[in-house]
């Protein structure tokens, strides 16, 4: 159930229907439910699912890595929805149930680079104090990113604290 009524398909802007593939493209129930909420505001929607599209397209970083921050910045959100999801792009880049029960304690995992940890590190502030980052936090990134990747990394930090923000008050 949601906080915000999710749109029945057939009262969806058409545009939007047809950008989400929704007649053609397979999905949950859950993940029906999730976008009806987005339906609701058609024009934002339209413009939120083409950036979220192209930022998706845009990262150069790992798949495993990035759904690893996005699950621990979940579970900050307490986004149980995003929590319960796994992305096939990650599946195929190595990540596995272990690796993200490990996220529990990133910091004591032993399969965890330390450049996922920093990454992960800078994602626990983002998510949960952005003012305790500081010049240490980002020279740890440094030692294992280049410029473009710790942009990458506060973009997706600053898209998944937001919009899973977002998704958990509208889905608790």
């Amino acid at each position: 159930m949601t906080r915000i009524h999710s749109l029945p398909l057939d009262q969806w802007d058409r545009d939007l229907r047809t950008l989400l593939q929704m007649d053609t493209a397979p999905m949950s129930e859950t993940q029906r439910k999730i976008l009806g909420v987005y339906a609701q505001a058609p024009e934002l929607a339209k413009a939120f699912f083409t950036f979220e599209h192209a930022i998706w397209q845009g990262f150069t970083l790992r798949r495993r890595l990035l759904e690893m921050m996005r699950l621990r910045i979940a579970f900050h959100n307490q986004c149980r929805s995003c929590m319960a999801m796994r992305f096939e792009p990650a599946l195929q880049d190595g990540l596995t149930e272990d690796l993200v029960c490990s996220l529990e304690k990133p910091y004591e995992a032993p399969d965890l680079s330390e450049a996922e940890k920093a990454a992960l590190h800078y994602a626990d502030l983002a998510a949960t104090n952005h003012l305790a980052i500081t010049d240490e936090t980002m020279d740890g990134l440094r030692r294992h990113y280049s410029e473009q990747e710790i942009v990458e990394i506060c973009m997706l930090c600053a898209y998944c604290t937001g919009f899973g923000r977002f998704a958990a008050v509208y889905s608790a």
